[in-house]
């Protein structure tokens, strides 16, 4: 596995190291060793969750406000362009994202660390996203950052306006959420 850092130091790219032949292909989509080795030693994984969702489907930007979970996310079938924001209120990168397309064809994972939101944008027909999570899913404690937030200003890669819930629809912004000016 190669670790990429990003410009936010607690997230991280993974790839995997892909064996390929006339079969097909193999490589390890997890290995807690080495993900304790390379990313974090305390990460303990208690749920696994898999999301389906078509073309222009944002989904995002989500948060757990007293069980921050970390989340290590990739994609199996299809694309996507996802996000993590920075919510850490006394980290200096506070407010900030970083966008990484995963797909099933690069492999690539993204660990989103606890303290920071998440979406993502489907790009493909349809895409399969799974991710491990740090902590069990709290429906009272989860809390939503909109979208097109503009001091955050995601650059999300779209042409036409997102498919949301209407949770997503109806988030407040970063400073509404945060009591910021």
């Amino acid at each position: 596995m190669n670790v990429v850092d990003t410009a936010i130091d607690a997230v991280k790219i993974l790839e995997p190291r892909v064996f390929e032949d006339e079969r097909g292909c193999f490589f390890e989509s997890f290995n807690l060793r080495r993900f304790r080795e390379c990313v974090d030693p305390s990460v303990e994984f208690v749920q696994d969750n898999h999301s389906v969702s078509n073309r222009g489907v944002l989904r995002g930007l989500h948060f757990q406000a007293s069980h921050p979970q970390g989340k290590l996310v990739r994609v199996v079938a299809g694309a996507v362009f996802d996000v993590a924001v920075d919510i850490r209120r006394d980290s200096p990168h506070f407010g900030q994202w970083v966008g990484e397309t995963l797909s099933a064809e690069n492999r690539r994972q993204l660990w989103v660390p606890g303290g920071f939101a998440h979406g993502f944008l489907t790009l493909s027909d349809t895409a399969h996203f799974l991710y491990k999570t740090t902590e069990y899913y709290y429906p009272d404690d989860e809390r939503c950052i909109v979208w097109d937030d503009t001091d955050i200003a995601i650059e999300w890669p779209m042409d036409a306006d997102p498919v949301l819930s209407d949770k997503d629809r109806q988030a407040p912004t970063l400073a509404q959420q945060f009591d910021t000016p």
